[in-house]
């Protein structure tokens, strides 16, 4: 092979202290971040830290194949995730898998029972009319309860629901009819409703609350344990969120929350359901063309239009908050829009929305006539300490299996072996630092599979640093000293490396994408450490070996070095004897 060109130097080879900077500071940037981030270990999967997970996949009804896509899907992680966060559990994990798969990770501590029912039926949608509204979150300790009564400036500034600022309008949805406009009405806001007063749904023009009980009140089931429910209600509390709409029919008013735009609970009083989401034919976000706001739009069968048009023809007429109606989506208020005018087989909500608040309502909209459903497919329940064993038994694997390898490098290469054993650790650090951070980031958590695939791993680099050291040994055996050896042999382990941890990443990514649950967790781990081999041979090992190629002990093939000639059957070169001219005969 010819020798570099004079001026030429290989990657890295000239300056190898700034690849060792390099990935140190690398290492103290990722170290730093998880610290400041307040997770130092990873996030464990259901059968480490023990828990429920649940496989789901969707099914399309006849006749609407092709209703299982990416967009009703995600539509269907967003209402399970509703569910699973309504059961008060922390750290759940909700997310697609393949085409139509959704995976649900219930941590330990969870009623298995009442999870799968959750997650496994239908959603519920129903339009409902409003007959009381106050603020949702605990008052101050010290402050006098909030009253109801108010100008309609003061009112307007509870107002607004979970999609816009500034309250939300139904009307109709074809051109020529009347549009939203901005209004000065707002919600009469009764956040101190007494024990002892008839509660009364209804409100003066004013914005002060009506004492006088209306007839809709007592058709609407409003009674004193209704009240009393909705008095105590605190919507900061999840658990009480989930308990409020428990067990109410679709025929029954109801007690439920939701978020106005400035993210603050509100609590309302619901009347019976007037239409029920199935009756919702398409729901989708657009851009208004006459103000270049983003709106919602509705389409109704025609039972569900007729329905709608009783419901609204009723709600015009009403002071705030009862010309609004819920859309209440699994007992919880998405949104709640005022009405101006009688609505029928087309509606359009609009307000201050964004892109995504008003698909995200579009979404949920959808959603009630979504023909999905899904079928359980798996369910697997996994207690802590047996994920704790689960655990210690794929540490101790591991551990062995680093001995295992520490012994082997120590055997046969020596001194080299210091330099693999390092490159180990720095590889070791900066997988753990990357998955504790990923835990938070993107919802990595730690499962069995993924402690497999760490542990494969871990001959992977091995190997990396093998073919290294043997194309290094093989320039030595060729009569060259460690320097230029180390120079040389580097471009030809470098593709042997490279052609190698591509190999297996490749094989990591098809398996990532063919696969649906745990056995996605072995093949991310095993993706992720193959690049970090890459990036720990160049910028680390090669580096390191090429500084201490300087230094006397690897330099002068000591034994212990791994780099002995005589170990290495290195033979001296063989010398000639100069050949000698003879002279020319002199002429006589």
């Amino acid at each position: 092979m010819a020798a570099p060109k004079k001026g030429r130097r290989q990657p890295g080879q000239g300056r190898p202290g700034r690849a060792l900077a390099l990935i140190l500071i690398a290492l103290v940037a990722l170290t730093g971040g998880m610290f400041l981030s307040g997770h130092t270990t990873p996030r464990l999967g259901i059968d480490l830290a023990g828990g429920t997970s649940i496989t789901l996949q969707a099914r399309s009804e006849p006749g609407q194949e092709s209703a299982v896509n990416q967009t009703n899907m995600n539509t269907a992680v967003g209402i399970i995730e509703r569910r699973v966060n309504g059961l008060g559990v922390s750290e759940a994990e909700v997310q697609t898998q393949g085409t139509d798969h959704i995976i649900v990770n219930i941590p330990k501590g969870t009623n298995e029972k009442q999870a799968r029912e959750q997650v496994g039926t239908t959603a519920q949608l129903f339009f409902r009319p409003v007959l009381q509204l106050a603020s949702g979150e605990p008052a101050p300790e010290g402050s006098p309860s909030p009253s109801a009564s108010g100008s309609p400036d003061e009112a307007e500034q509870g107002d607004g629901d979970k999609a816009t600022e500034g309250g939300d309008k139904a009307t109709e949805g074809k051109s020529g009819e009347p549009e939203a406009t901005p209004t000065t009405q707002g919600r009469a806001a009764s956040g101190a409703l007494k024990a002892d007063a008839t509660p009364s749904p209804s409100a003066s023009a004013d914005g002060k609350a009506d004492p006088t009980p209306s007839p809709s009140a007592s058709e609407g089931g409003s009674d004193e344990a209704l009240m009393k429910k909705f008095e105590a209600l605190t919507c900061t509390d999840t658990k009480e969120r989930t308990a409020a709409a428990e067990g109410t029919k679709p025929s029954e008013p109801m007690v439920g929350c939701g978020q106005n735009s400035a993210g603050q609970w509100e609590k309302y009083i619901l009347g019976p359901a007037a239409v029920a989401g199935t009756e919702i034919d398409d729901a989708s976000a657009v851009i208004d063309e006459r103000t270049g706001q983003w709106i919602v739009t509705m389409d109704f069968s025609s039972k569900g239009a007729d329905a709608f048009s009783k419901i609204t023809s009723e709600l015009k007429t009403q002071q705030p908050p009862m010309n609004q109606f819920g859309i209440v989506l699994d007992g919880e208020v998405v949104s709640a829009p005022s009405v101006q005018t009688t609505l029928s087989k087309s509606a359009q909500i609009s307000g201050s929305f964004t892109q995504e608040s008003s698909q995200e309502l579009a979404n949920m909209l959808s959603y009630g006539a979504l023909p999905l459903s899904f079928v359980e497919e798996s369910v697997t329940s996994v207690t802590a300490a047996l994920g704790g064993e689960q655990l210690e038994a794929g540490l101790i694997a591991g551990g062995i299996g680093l001995i295992l390898v520490i012994v082997y490098l120590v055997v046969y290469y020596r001194g080299l072996s210091l330099i693999a054993i390092i490159s180990l650790l720095m590889s070791a650090a900066l997988t753990y630092t990357i998955m504790v951070l990923l835990g938070p980031a993107i919802g990595f958590a730690l499962n069995l599979p993924a402690v497999c695939g760490a542990i494969v791993a871990i001959g992977i680099t091995a190997d990396s640093f093998i073919v290294f050291f043997e194309r290094v040994r093989d320039e030595i055996r060729e009569g060259r000293s460690l320097q230029p050896a180390v120079a040389r042999g580097w471009p030809r382990a470098r593709r042997t490396i490279l052609v190698s941890d591509f190999v297996s990443f490749l094989s990591a990514a098809v398996l990532f994408v063919v696969t649906v649950g745990k056995v996605q967790g072995f093949a991310f781990t095993l993706g992720l450490t193959t690049l970090l081999d890459v990036v720990v041979v160049f910028f680390f090992t090669k580096p390191l070996l090429t500084i201490l190629a300087r230094k006397k002990f690897f330099a002068s093939g000591h034994p212990w070095s791994g780099l002995d000639p005589k170990r290495l059957g290195v033979k001296p070169p063989l010398r000639r004897a100069r050949r000698t001219v003879p002279a020319d005969p002199k002429e006589a």
